[in-house]
């Protein structure tokens, strides 16, 4: 059975490691090389708040969603 998981940051987490190193954590959905950022957030900086999308390889497109009112 498919789910749809709503993800609503869309910017990743930024971790600090003990050594001080940076890395950086999917929380948009959509990295190609999930736990880690690879900069596909940047696909939903211009999301209207209050609104539920869906992403493919072509674009967007936004759902009505009964849960969201």
């Amino acid at each position: 059975m498919a789910r749809l998981v709503r993800h609503d940051r869309n910017h990743p987490y930024e971790i600090t490691t003990q050594s001080g190193e940076k890395i950086y954590v999917c929380a948009c959905g959509l990295s190609q090389h999930k736990p880690f950022c690879d900069g596909s957030h940047k696909r939903t900086l211009d999301e209207e708040p209050g609104k539920l999308y869906i992403y493919d390889e072509k674009g967007r497109i936004e759902i009505k969603s009964f849960y969201l009112e």
